[in-house]
């Protein structure tokens, strides 16, 4: 009030938010311009002043903006005023993503809550400490060692150029801020190359890094502002001193015009462009800020318009590797990784397999030393749906208990939420293992299988058809029977069955293609009768001597399962995964309604799901259970035991990848490697050691390629022998029925004993070389009748009927 009444025509500061509250009321009431500097506690619009410091709410955003480039997940917030909390605050506004969690913590006492950060496993901080303590803090962290390359520390200061950061400028640790003051803008340089001119002697105006701090160069474009107002206010008016009082409260003619002036200022000052909009600061551009080895580096910018913008990404990612010791998560999992035989190697000369040659070759590249251990639950790593928590190597990414995970680790969206991963270094998708089906068993009759018993059926009953449709045609044809009647030697019956065994021949030899046969029909229509049986025989006889091949050299599979569908619409055989892997995960999450009810089946039957692949594979070989699970180990597997296969085609597509923290710096370098490595054929060179090395892989016989046909065995074709020993036994038998017959008929005729008549049958037919034509046989006895024995000459028939001659 003193100063006011002495005369004034703006009121500067002060920084104190209490007190600049109430100079900012007396203000309102008197119509004397208030220009403030300080962060404002209630942004809301002033009807006689303004502020050139950013508004709280921006300033969060900035912080908002950094961590979601950054990737954080876990962060701690530290601070010392209540005040700092404004613009903390936008942090959390909106709401984070639930994989995003701050911890708020009152630094009052920096060593012991850095302590506790450090225990929790907190690797990304934000600092708003005071001005005059940010040398202890920083002095706190290098006590406790929380200044290597996993740290990351942002500060809410604008002044970090101001402090003395040589400390932490070779452990990679990673330190960021925005500043106001654009040193490297030639006009901000011009300003403080004329400061330098007038500051007095012996008190710098710019500290030792020849920085100007952010509170004075506010204060300058304060001042600027108002002589730029009252410059424009003295060209339309003169301008007389203010003659008020706090007791008058008579407010000042010419303040509301001199306010308005300055409130549309519009020039460039030491903290960027200066433009007003309701008495805040609009237009404001922040410069981003990153420890380097050896200065602070300008890494992008920050603007109310656009917002974060990264102008040199490599900056986070690109720094020295040598005398770094990654931590390294794995589990075993053949043949990506697995444990050595000898038990008295130790640290990572214990490991082997595919992911560990993939590490070895990538820290030779990159130049970083590791150290493995196995995860301690022995999982890949799920999320709880139920909690949000996630197990396995997932969670000890996310802990930042291990700064890699090098194992068979799918690449999804639910993981790919909470860790980073590099590029694929294999690609892959689900597929089903099963045990080789058997094969078919061989039976004896195995020859008919290429017609069905029906087809057997109708081919009979066509032959018994055709004779009898023969044996009428020829019997209606007067060609066919007619003989002369010095030449009818038999009655019409004998002829009649004696046609029709011929008839049954002549079908016989045409179906068996007998060249030999002597009987041919010469009428017309016994030859149209002919003719169709023997195309019908050709066509028969051909489809049965081709499909004989495919039954008979051909190994045939009993495959119950072809697909994934059938296997989701059987009950018989069982399926499931691995538990807590992402195939798991594929299934629960999966929108396809075949994937959702294989899940239902599985989820109502835990016993399905396995703890390990070796679990899986020996469930497989018990029988009765299909493994679903990624396609390598699924060919690493069928490469090893003969015994199983691959049923179907793959499920889905995706990729193994290296999985490293949020915003780890390892990502991208991990990434370059691997797509190096992929262009040298160095990952291929590595799968065909591990999966295709000779001597590993078992010797399956592959008929598809070789092209031959398995050797018919006497399994094969032995029903063919039995059938015909069969019909060799029924023969004899028919021959000693016919033998005794003939021979009890000859004795009743001659009158001879039965005995007798057999004897002299069976003396005829074992003298091979005697005549063709047995004798009559001379027979003498009490009762036969005196005369000379009458022996039957050849029969005499027709020439013309073909039948005759066959019975002649």
């Amino acid at each position: 009030c003193n100063l006011i009444s002495s005369g004034v025509a703006a009121i500067f500061g002060p920084n104190d938010p209490m007190i600049g509250a109430h100079i900012q009321s007396l203000s309102d009431s008197l119509d004397i311009p208030h220009i403030e500097s300080r962060l404002d506690l209630e942004p809301d619009a002033k009807d006689c002043s303004v502020n050139l410091h950013p508004d709280p709410h921006i300033t969060g955003k900035s912080m908002r903006d950094l961590v979601d480039y950054l990737n954080w997940t876990r962060i701690a917030v530290l601070y010392q005023d209540d005040i700092s909390l404004i613009s903390l605050q936008e942090l959390v506004r909106p709401f984070p993503p639930k994989n995003v969690q701050y911890l708020f913590r009152r630094a009052e006492n920096f060593t012991a809550t850095l302590m506790d950060i450090k225990s929790r496993g907190i690797y990304s901080m934000i600092i708003d400490v005071r001005p005059e303590n940010l040398t202890a803090f920083l002095r706190a962290i290098l006590q406790i060692q929380m200044n290597d390359y996993k740290y990351h520390y942002h500060f809410a200061t604008y002044d970090i150029e101001a402090y003395n950061l040589e400390d932490f400028q070779y452990n990679f640790v990673n330190i960021t801020a925005y500043r106001m003051v654009d040193s490297d803008n030639q006009t901000v340089r011009h300003i403080m190359k004329d400061m330098e001119k007038f500051q007095p002697f012996g008190q710098n105006i710019l500290n030792r890094t020849n920085v100007i701090i952010t509170e004075p160069a506010l204060m300058f474009d304060a001042v600027y502002a108002f002589a730029h107002g009252l410059n424009d206010l003295q060209r339309s008016t003169t301008l007389r001193p203010a003659n008020v009082s706090c007791e008058d409260e008579v407010s000042w003619t010419e303040g509301t015009s001199l306010f308005n002036l300055i409130s549309m200022v519009d020039f460039y000052g030491l903290t960027g462009n200066i433009r007003f909009n309701e008495g805040n600061r609009t237009s404001l551009k922040l410069d981003l800020l990153k420890l380097r080895q050896n200065f602070l580096e300008k890494v992008g910018e920050w603007s109310t318009n656009d917002g974060l913008n990264i102008t040199n990404h490599n900056a986070f990612h690109d720094f020295g590797t040598s005398n770094i010791t990654l931590r390294v998560t794995t589990i075993e999992s053949r043949p990506y990784v697995m444990m050595k035989d000898n038990k008295n190697l130790t640290g990572n000369d214990r490991f082997d397999g595919f992911c560990i040659d993939l590490l070895r070759t990538i820290a030779d590249l990159l130049g970083f030393n590791y150290e493995l251990y196995l995860v301690p639950d022995k999982k890949f790593g799920v999320e709880n749906t139920s909690t949000g928590e996630w197990n396995g190597m997932v969670r000890e990414i996310i802990d930042k208990n291990a700064d890699l995970a090098v194992a068979p680790m799918t690449i999804n969206y639910a993981r790919e939420s909470v860790i980073d991963f590099t590029k694929p270094f294999m690609n892959l998708g689900i597929g089903i293992l099963f045990m080789l089906p058997s094969g078919m068993p061989v039976k004896l009759f195995s020859f008919m299988s290429p017609l069905d018993v029906d087809i057997w059926l109708y081919v009979l009953a066509a032959y018994i058809l055709v004779s009898f449709t023969m044996f009428i045609v020829a019997r209606s044809d007067g060609a066919k029977t007619s003989r002369t009647k010095k030449s009818r030697r038999y009655t019409e019956p004998q002829t009649r069955v004696l046609l029709y065994n011929l008839n049954i021949f002549f079908k016989l030899s045409c179906q068996k293609q007998l060249q030999s046969c002597d009987l041919n029909p010469k009428a017309m229509s016994t030859r149209i009768v002919g003719t169709i049986w023997w195309f019908f025989t050709l066509i028969l006889i051909s489809s049965y001597t081709a499909n004989l091949a495919a039954f008979l050299t051909v190994e045939r599979m009993i495959t119950p399962i072809e697909s994934v569908e059938d296997l989701a619409e059987q009950s018989k055989i069982a399926y499931g995964t691995l538990d807590s892997g992402s195939t798991m995960t594929f299934f629960r999450d999966s929108k396809i309604e075949t994937y959702q009810k294989m899940w239902r089946y599985m989820e109502n039957r835990p016993t399905v799901f396995v703890s390990t692949y070796e679990d899986g594979v020996a469930r497989v070989l018990q029988g009765n259970y299909a493994f679903l699970m990624e396609s390598t180990m699924l060919d690493f597997m069928v490469q090893r035991d003969c015994n199983l296969t691959q049923v179907g085609g793959l499920l889905d597509s995706k990729g193994y990848g290296i999985a490293t923290p949020m915003g780890s710096p390892w990502r991208d370098k991990i990434s370059l490697a691997i797509l190096d490595l992929q262009e040298k054929g160095v990952i291929q060179m590595l799968y065909n050691k591990w999966w295709k090395s000779p001597g590993l892989t078992c010797n399956r016989d592959d008929k598809n390629k070789e092209g031959k046909a398995n050797a018919l065995g006497l399994a094969n074709i032995g029903g063919v022998f039995v059938v015909l020993l069969c019909g060799l036994a029924v023969a004899i038998v028919t021959a000693v029925m016919e033998f005794c017959i003939n021979s009890r008929k000859h004795a009743q005729t001659d009158r001879q004993s039965l005995c007798s008549e057999m004897a002299e049958e069976l003396r005829f037919a074992v003298r091979c070389r005697a005549s063709r034509q047995r004798p009559a046989l001379r027979r003498q006895c009490s009762k036969c009748i005196p005369g000379t024995t009458y022996v039957p000459s050849a029969m005499d028939l027709p020439q013309e009927n073909g039948i005759m001659q066959m019975l002649e």
